[in-house]
C-alpha cells in the first residue's frame, strides 16, 4: 500500500500532532506522517516529533517580510521532504491563496467549535457566554476564508453546568484526537470526495456516532 505522505504543521505543543502520529503508527494507515514543521523554532512540539521518529523542521515567520516570503520556503521545505498533504495541528498563521491554491484539497485543519459557528479564537469562551448546551471540534478542508471550507468530521459534547473555559475545552480536545485521525484516513484512502462545499461518503453520526447528547455528563460515542 502506497501510503499518503503527510506534514504537520505546528506553532505549540502539538497534542494533535501526537493523536496524528500515533493513529499513523499503524502500518495500514493510509497516511505517513512524514514531517513535521513549526513556523515556531522553540515549539515543544519539534522534539516532541523528534522523539517519535518524525523529521521536525522550523520555518520561523519572524525572519520574512510577508506572508508569502515566508510560505515560498515552507514550500521549499515540502518539496524536499516530498509532501503530498498537510494537516494543521495548531498551527497560528493564515496562509495567502497563493498558498492555499497551490494546496487546494490537500490541506485539513481541526477547529475547536463546531463550524460553522465560533470561527476564529476563543471560542470555548464564546461558546459560555452565549449559553450553547452543545459544542465541539470540526476537521475541514482549508480555504483561503478562516475557519471555512468542507467539512469532513465533527464531534459533540454537552456544555454543563459548572463547565469553564478551560474544562470546556479539554473535553473538545478529546473528541479531537479522535476525529482528527478519523478525517486524515477517510480523506487519505480515497473514501471521501469533495462536491462544492459538501464532503461526501463521510460518515454521518448515525453510522460513526460521534454526536453525544447533551444530556451526557461525558463525552463519547453513542450508536
Amino acid at each position: 500500500m502506497t501510503r499518503l505522505r503527510t506534514a504537520i504543521l505546528i506553532s505549540g505543543r502539538g497534542s494533535n500532532m501526537d493523536a496524528l502520529i500515533a493513529a499513523a503508527k499503524d502500518p495500514s494507515f493510509p497516511a505517513e506522517i512524514a514531517l513535521v514543521v513549526s513556523n515556531r523554532p522553540d515549539a515543544p512540539g519539534l522534539a516532541k516529533a523528534k522523539a517519535a521518529g518524525v523529521a521536525a523542521a522550523a520555518v520561523d515567520h519572524k525572519i520574512y517580510a510577508g506572508r508569502e516570503e515566508f510560505e515560498r520556503s515552507l514550500q521549499i521545505v515540502l518539496e524536499t521532504y516530498r509532501i503530498e498533504f498537510i494537516c494543521l495541528a495548531g498551527f497560528m498563521r493564515m496562509f495567502t491563496p497563493w498558498f492555499v491554491s497551490l494546496w487546494r484539497g490537500r490541506i485539513l485543519n481541526i477547529h475547536p467549535a463546531l463550524l460553522p459557528s465560533y470561527r476564529g479564537l476563543d471560542t470555548h469562551e464564546r461558546a459560555l457566554a452565549d449559553g450553547v448546551k452543545i459544542h465541539g471540534c470540526t476537521a475541514h478542508f482549508v480555504v483561503p476564508e478562516m475557519d471555512e471550507g468542507p467539512i469532513v468530521a465533527q464531534a459533540a459534547v454537552p456544555v454543563l453546568d459548572d463547565d469553564t473555559p478551560q474544562t470546556l475545552a479539554a473535553r473538545v480536545l478529546a473528541q479531537e484526537h479522535v476525529i482528527y485521525p478519523m478525517a486524515l484516513r477517510l480523506v487519505a484512502s480515497g473514501a471521501v470526495r469533495v462536491d462544492g462545499n459538501r464532503v461526501l461518503g463521510a460518515p454521518t453520526p448515525h453510522d460513526a456516532a460521534l454526536i453525544v447528547p447533551a444530556a451526557s455528563a461525558e463525552p463519547g460515542r453513542i450508536a
